[in-house]
């Protein structure tokens, strides 16, 4: 496996990715009724639009199989505030940075490909000048949560919710210093 830069040329497979990974680790922890309405042409749109919107800021990351099968996504970049919903447009050197997005394939859960993505991701951050990363995770996703607390990412205090299909989803703020 490595770790390489996303392509255009790997959004569909990433999109795939993303909407599965949805559909397994979310299970239980929004309505089912959203899960089950994941469309792959939609997160492959909303996929396309914001990598072609990219503002070189942005680092898009894929964990790659020997044969080529896409089993891994992350995404880091600036930190997005509480307000913004897609990426900022740039940072200030210093300022914090924000892991977006870490998608691995259910089947490699627990091999360290979501381990090799992130600590790709922490260095891109490093070598971006952020002085710390964060991440928002859902408060019920105890898995997800034991992942980023062995990885040094600690709950900051900062709660919010993400209204899904109806029904308020809380989620935590993790942080991890940098440099």
């Amino acid at each position: 496996m490595r770790i390489r830069e996303m392509t255009q040329d790997d959004i569909d497979a990433v999109s795939r990715l993303r909407a599965r990974s949805f559909q397994h680790a979310y299970v239980g922890l929004v309505p089912q009724s959203h899960l089950d309405a994941i469309s792959l042409e939609r997160e492959s749109g909303r996929l396309r639009d914001w990598f072609e919107a990219g503002t070189g800021v942005v680092d898009h990351l894929v964990a790659e199989e020997g044969d080529g099968d896409i089993v891994g996504w992350a995404c880091v970049g600036p930190y997005r505030g509480e307000e913004e919903t897609e990426p900022a447009g740039g940072h200030e050197p210093g300022g914090d940075g924000e892991l977006y997005a870490l998608h691995v394939r259910a089947d490699r859960i627990g091999t360290g490909t979501g381990r090799a993505l992130m600590d790709t991701g922490l260095e891109l951050a490093t070598g971006r000048g952020f002085g710390r990363i964060l991440l928002w995770v859902l408060e019920g996703n105890a898995r997800a949560r034991r992942f980023y607390e062995k990885a040094g990412f600690v709950p900051d205090g900062h709660t919010q919710s993400t209204r899904v299909a109806g029904q308020d989803i809380p989620e935590l703020q993790y942080v991890r210093p940098l440099l």
